[in-house]
C-alpha cells in the first residue's frame, strides 16, 4: 500500500481518509462496529455544551443525536472526563482562611454558572463539533441564584456551594494604629462609596490550546495561548497524571493576554485531557461569546471610604471596607482573593500617614469566576486612595495638587514601609508630579478651565498619583504552596559564526519582551542587537521560569539575561585571551569583535573565535574552559516587590447635556527604574492608560438578576476606540532598583493603575460647580445625568 502525504482535496492524498488494509480490523469510537480499514490519524475538535443556566442541577445528558452527527468521533461527560483528569482546589497557604470547592473540567452533577461546560463533544471538525453539540440534550433543576455581592452572606441567601458553610471565601482586616480615635478626633472627615464595573480582557487573539498525547512515548506537547508555560506544565501532568518531563508545553507570540491567559481554565484542561484518553491531536479555539462567558473577569468591588485630615490638609487616617465577588470558584492556581487583597495592600499607597483600617470581603456568586487581570487591585486601590483625596481637598477648599505635595511621601524617606506594611525601596512621588505639572502647564489649564465655564463649557482636570507592583519574589505565590515561580532563566550561547542564541522563561505577549531582551543580551557579551536571535516559550528548551505576568519580564527576565550574557561574554574572552596570547582583563568585545580594551583595535571576529572552538578545538590547550553556552537564573530578594509609581493627569470636557464625555489629553510620568527601551515602555505605559480609561468609561459585564450575562458581544460591551483616545505625553523619572544590576524595574501596568482614578477625578473636577459627582464606574452618560440630576 503506497499512501501520499499531500492536499487532501486531490485524489492522490490520504490525509484524514479511509485507507483499506487486509485483515485489519477495528473498533470505531463510539459506533459499537467493527470496519476492515483503518484512519489515518488526524487533528480533532472539541466543541463544548454549556449551561444556559447560572445555577442548575445536571438531571440528565442525552448524546445519541449527537453522536449520529457525521464526523463526531466522541462524546464526553463531566463524570466519563473525571476519570482523565482529577479536579483542582484553589487556595494559597499564606491567605488564612481561603477556601473554595473542588472543581472539574467538565460539570459533574451541578452547574454554578451560565456558560460552564458540561459536555465535550470531538469531531474532525469544528463545524461537526458544534453541529454534535447542538443536538446534545441536557435537562436541568434549575437553582436559587446568587448574584448580588452585599446580599451572599445573609442568612436568607442560599449556599452556592453547601458544603464550604457560607458564601464567604476570603476576609481579610489589616489595621494600623488607632483609626477610630483618629477619625473622632480629625478636622475634617470625607466618606464615600465606590463601585467598579466587572468586566474583562477581550484580547484580539482568543484562547487557544492544541493538546497532542503520543501514547508510544508517554509524552504529551500543548501548544498553547499562555503567560505561563512551565506553570502549565506542572499543572497538565498533575491533574493528567502525567510525570512533569513528560509534558511539553509550547506557547509562541500571543495576541494579547493582560492577565486573562495566566489561568487555568476547565474547558483548556478538559482539551488536554481528552487528547490524552483519545490518543489523538484535539484543538479548542474560543469563539467571542466563549470568551466573554468564560474568560475570568474582574474588578467587581463595591467599596465604602473614608478619610481624615487636619486643617492643613495632612492625611491622618483611611479607612476602607471592600466587598468583591469572585464567581462560583476561587480561579486555579493563583486564586481570585488577590484582587481584594492588593486592595488592602495597596489603598493610601502613595502616602505618609499613620492610622490605616482595610478589610476585603471576597464572596462567592452565580457568575464567570473572576481573577487577576492587569494591574490586579491597582486601578481600585487608586480611585479609592485619590477619590478621597480629591473630596478631603474639596472640603478644605484646597487645591488638588497642593493637598498631595503636602502628603505625598517624600522622595528621600526611603526605605520606607506603608502602613499597610509594603516594603518601598525608593519612589519619586514628588519629582514625577513636578514633572507633571511641568508637561501639562497646570497653571494655563486652570486659567483656560475657569475662562471656558464663564462659557458653559466643563472641563475638568483630574490628578492620580499611583503606585504599581512590580518583580514579585516567592512572597506571592511560592509561598501559598503554589508552583508559580517568582524566578526566572535565561541561556545564552553564541554559534560559530559567531551569532548568539537567548533562551528565556518569559513570554512574548506583544509587549515587546523578545526586543527587549535581545538590546540586553546585545549589550551584555558585545555584539550588534541583529546579531541576536531570541527563543521563548517552551518548556523544553528554555531555562525554568515564571513567565510573563506582574511586569516581571524586564526586571526578571532582563536580569536573567544580562548576567547570562556577561558570563557568557567572560567565557568567550577566556578563549580569546588564549588564543591572542593576552590577558582576558586587556580584552573587551566590540560590535562582534574581540578588541584590544585600552586602544579599541579589533584582534578578532567573533566567528574567527566560533570556528576554532567548535571545529578546531584540537589546536586549543588542554583544559581551557570553552563553554560557549550559560545559563544564569534570577530572582528578587531583598524586598517582597519591586515597587514602581507614578502620577497621571487627564483633561476633558463633559457635555452637561447628554452627560458624555470628550477626553482631551492625558499624561502620565512613571518610574519603572532604568528605561530599557523608551519606545516600548513609552508604548505599554499608552496600551495601559488606554485599558484603564476602558474600565473608567465603556466597559461593564451586565448580569440581569438571574445570572444571566446580557452583553456578552462586541456590539454591547464597550471597548476604547482609537478615535475617543486622547493624545498621550508620557514621561519619566528614573530610580533603578538597588536588587539587580540592571535596575529594572516593570512597566506592563502603570497606564492601567492610575488611568480611571484620573479620569475620574476629571470628571468631577468638571461638575464640581454644578454639584454633581461620579463614584461608579464605567462614568456613563446615563450616571453623569444621574449625578447632575437630570434624570
Amino acid at each position: 500500500m503506497t499512501i501520499n502525504f499531500g492536499n487532501p482535496d486531490r485524489p492522490n492524498s490520504y490525509i484524514g481518509r479511509t485507507v483499506p488494509r487486509p485483515n485489519a480490523r477495528r473498533l470505531v469510537e463510539g459506533r459499537g462496529r467493527y470496519v476492515d480499514d483503518i484512519v489515518l490519524p488526524r487533528m480533532l475538535h472539541v466543541a463544548f455544551v454549556r449551561s444556559p443556566h447560572a445555577h442548575a442541577r445536571i438531571l440528565s445528558v442525552d448524546t445519541q443525536a449527537a453522536a449520529a452527527v457525521r464526523g463526531v468521533r466522541r462524546i464526553f461527560t463531566g463524570t466519563e472526563l473525571a476519570e482523565h483528569c482529577t479536579p483542582w482546589v484553589a487556595v494559597l497557604a499564606h491567605l488564612k482562611g481561603l477556601k473554595s470547592a473542588p472543581q472539574h473540567a467538565l460539570a459533574i452533577d451541578r452547574v454554578t454558572w451560565t456558560g460552564e461546560a458540561v459536555v465535550a463533544v470531538v469531531a474532525d471538525s469544528r463545524a461537526a463539533a458544534e453541529d454534535g453539540a447542538a443536538l446534545v440534550e441536557v435537562e436541568y433543576d434549575p437553582l436559587p441564584v446568587v448574584t448580588d455581592i452585599r446580599t451572599a452572606l445573609d442568612a436568607e441567601t442560599p449556599l452556592i456551594h453547601p458544603e464550604l458553610g457560607d458564601n464567604l471565601t476570603f476576609r481579610r482586616l489589616h489595621e494600623q494604629g488607632e483609626v477610630d480615635k483618629v477619625f473622632a478626633e480629625a478636622h475634617t472627615v470625607v466618606e464615600a462609596s465606590f463601585k467598579t464595573g466587572r468586566h474583562t480582557g477581550v484580547c484580539l487573539e482568543p484562547r487557544s490550546i492544541l493538546a497532542d498525547y503520543n501514547p508510544a512515548e508517554g509524552q504529551m506537547t500543548v501548544h498553547h495561548s499562555t503567560q505561563a508555560p512551565h506553570m502549565m506544565q506542572s499543572i497538565i501532568a498533575r491533574h493528567l497524571d502525567l510525570p512533569e518531563g513528560k509534558v511539553r508545553v509550547i506557547c509562541g507570540d500571543v495576541g494579547g493576554s493582560y492577565g486573562i491567559k495566566v489561568h487555568v481554565y476547565p474547558d483548556e484542561m478538559a482539551t488536554a485531557a481528552i487528547a490524552k484518553a483519545m490518543g489523538r491531536p484535539v484543538k479548542f479555539i474560543a469563539d467571542r461569546i466563549e470568551s466573554f462567558a468564560t474568560d475570568i473577569h474582574a474588578r467587581d468591588h463595591e467599596i465604602d471610604a473614608r478619610i481624615a485630615v487636619d486643617g492643613e490638609g495632612k492625611i491622618l487616617a483611611i479607612d476602607v471596607d471592600d466587598w468583591t465577588g469572585i464567581g462560583p470558584y476561587s480561579v486555579y492556581p493563583r486564586t481570585s482573593a488577590i484582587e481584594g487583597n492588593q486592595v488592602v495592600n495597596l489603598c493610601g499607597g502613595p502616602y505618609d500617614f499613620a492610622a490605616y483600617r482595610a478589610r476585603t470581603t471576597v464572596v462567592l456568586q452565580n457568575k464567570t469566576p473572576t481573577c487577576q487581570y492587569r494591574a490586579v487591585g491597582h486601578p481600585i486601590a487608586a480611585a479609592i486612595t485619590e477619590g478621597l483625596v480629591d473630596f478631603a481637598a474639596e472640603a478644605l477648599g484646597m487645591d488638588p495638587v497642593e493637598i498631595r505635595r503636602r502628603n505625598l511621601i517624600a522622595d528621600d524617606a526611603y526605605p520606607y514601609t506603608s502602613p499597610a506594611n509594603m516594603r518601598f525601596e525608593g519612589l519619586s512621588h514628588h519629582a514625577s508630579l513636578a514633572k507633571l505639572l511641568e508637561l501639562m502647564d497646570y497653571d494655563g489649564l486652570r486659567a483656560e478651565q475657569a475662562e471656558l465655564r464663564e462659557k458653559g463649557i466643563y472641563r475638568g482636570i483630574g490628578i492620580a498619583s499611583f503606585i504599581e507592583l512590580t518583580n514579585p519574589s516567592p512572597f506571592m505565590y511560592g509561598i501559598g504552596g503554589a508552583r508559580i515561580s517568582a524566578q526566572d532563566g535565561c541561556t545564552v550561547r553564541m554559534d560559530p559564526d559567531g551569532s548568539v542564541v537567548a533562551m528565556s522563561g518569559v513570554t512574548e505577549q506583544g509587549q515587546g519582551t523578545e526586543a527587549m531582551l535581545a538590546q540586553v543580551v546585545a549589550e551584555a557579551v558585545g555584539v550588534p542587537v541583529e546579531r541576536v536571535k531570541v527563543i521563548t516559550g517552551d518548556t523544553q528548551t528554555t531555562p525554568y521560569g515564571g513567565g510573563t505576568w506582574a511586569s516581571r519580564g524586564a526586571g526578571i527576565g532582563g536580569e536573567a539575561a544580562l548576567q547570562a550574557g556577561l558570563a557568557l561574554k567572560e567565557s568567550i574572552l577566556t578563549v580569546a585571551a588564549s588564543m591572542l596570547q593576552a590577558s582576558a582583563d586587556g580584552l573587551d568585545i566590540v560590535d562582534g569583535a574581540v578588541t584590544d580594551k585600552a586602544t579599541g583595535e579589533a584582534r578578532m571576529p567573533l566567528e574567527e573565535l566560533g570556528r576554532i572552538v567548535y571545529f578546531r578545538g584540537d589546536t586549543l590547550p588542554k583544559g581551557l574552559p570553552r563553554e560557549l553556552v550559560q545559563t544564569r537564573h534570577f530572582i528578587t530578594s531583598d524586598y517582597p516587590f519591586a515597587f514602581t509609581n507614578g502620577v497621571q493627569a487627564s483633561y476633558l470636557e463633559v457635555d452637561t447635556e447628554t452627560g458624555f464625555v470628550k477626553l482631551l489629553k492625558h499624561w502620565c510620568v512613571e518610574d519603572c527604574g532604568r528605561v530599557i527601551n523608551p519606545r516600548l515602555v513609552d508604548e505599554q505605559i499608552r496600551g495601559g492608560i488606554v485599558q484603564g480609561i476602558g474600565g473608567a468609561l465603556y466597559e461593564e459585564c451586565h448580569y440581569d438578576e438571574d445570572g444571566q450575562l446580557l452583553n456578552a458581544n462586541m456590539a454591547d460591551y464597550l471597548v476604547p476606540m482609537a478615535a475617543e483616545m486622547p493624545d498621550m505625553v508620557i514621561g519619566h523619572v528614573e530610580t533603578p532598583t538597588k536588587e539587580s544590576v540592571l535596575g529594572a524595574k516593570g512597566a506592563g501596568e502603570a497606564g492601567t493603575a492610575g488611568a480611571p482614578a484620573a479620569v475620574m477625578n476629571a470628571i468631577n473636577d468638571a461638575l464640581r460647580p454644578l454639584g454633581g459627582r461620579v463614584t461608579e464606574m464605567p462614568f456613563t452618560p446615563a450616571r453623569i445625568l444621574a449625578a447632575l440630576g437630570v434624570v
